[in-house]
């Protein structure tokens, strides 16, 4: 089911004037765009997106009140729909009258703000994108290494945890441990954060929970990052084939995202906090465009050609 945001959420947020249509406060938001209706105030409706929140600023009132009262009743008829989730008037403006009679009688909200247009449009646009992106929480843990979004994933009593420790020790910062929560963003990043209740906190079995702010203090905790890849921990099996160079790049899927993904077998005497900080650094270079596996397979082609001519 597709997430809304109920106007009345946004009022409170923004604190918002109600002017008229507060019967439609309950509509809801359904996208996170938003459409200044000057073609529609000069009475185009073809492809009138009624779906969005309504901005009318100084531009569209200026016009509007260069029709005579019959226009004015006849474009916000046309204007007002069931499908509008409300109007916003900016600039703290005077509304005219026909304007608020509609909206009464139509029963759509008619918000005004203290606020520009421009300050106004990129404020909602970034609540409603935050309130309106896709979500899922997901079991692991989430570090912060060398400026890299590291979700550690894998089997519950892998040493997640304990692998996230050792990387805040050596001084990286914990997100979040144990549940993940993701959002994706509508350029598909995925940004990720610990629920209210377990932020900061970090469940070593043994010693039980431990709030790593208090422990290592405010530098080595965050409250959310972008996840650019996953590490995911498994123990070692002695049949599997594991990816020796780094050539074979594997991603999973998280939401409607494809995320690198890195399998990582483990076995006493692996240092797994070693391992991902040097995967995070690889990541970087890899970003950076260079690719240490690539670079090798081409200078054992360029080996095994030249011997082949030495040989011939």
């Amino acid at each position: 089911m597709a997430k809304r945001v109920k106007v009345a959420e946004m009022v409170e947020q923004f604190h918002l004037e109600v002017l008229a249509g507060e019967q439609g406060l309950k509509r809801p938001i359904t996208v996170d765009d938003l459409h200044r209706p000057g073609l529609e105030m000069a009475g185009y409706f073809e492809y009138h997106p009624k779906e969005r929140v309504q901005l009318l600023g100084k531009t569209e009132l200026a016009f509007f009140e260069t029709l005579t009262p019959e226009e004015k009743r006849d474009r916000m008829y046309h204007f007002c729909s069931e499908e509008m989730p409300c109007i916003i008037v900016t600039r703290g403006l005077d509304v005219p009258e026909e304007i608020i009679a509609v909206c009464q009688e139509e029963d759509v909200p008619l918000l005004r703000t203290q606020l520009a247009t421009t300050i106004l449009s990129s404020r909602i646009t970034s609540f409603l994108e935050k309130k309106l992106a896709p979500t899922t929480t997901i079991h692991g843990v989430l570090v912060d290494v060398y400026g890299v979004g590291m979700l550690i994933t894998g089997g519950s009593g892998i040493g997640k945890s304990e692998t996230a420790l050792e990387l805040v020790k050596r001084g990286h910062r914990l997100v979040a441990d144990d549940a993940v929560e993701i959002r994706q963003t509508s350029d598909n990043q995925l940004h990720a954060s610990a629920p209210e209740l377990i932020r900061h906190l970090l469940e070593i079995r043994g010693i039980g929970i431990i709030n790593v702010m208090t422990l290592f203090g405010a530098g080595a905790i965050r409250n959310n990052k972008r996840i650019s890849v996953v590490i995911r921990l498994e123990n070692w099996q002695q049949d599997k084939q594991y990816d020796r160079l780094g050539l074979d790049e594997e991603t999973t899927r998280i939401i409607e995202t494809d995320v690198p993904l890195v399998t990582v077998p483990v076995r006493p005497g692996r240092n797994l906090a070693v391992i991902i900080e040097v995967a995070a650094m690889n990541f970087r270079l890899k970003r950076m465009g260079y690719n240490a596996a690539l670079q090798f397979t081409n200078k054992l082609t360029e080996t095994i050609a030249e011997d082949m001519e030495d040989f011939d």
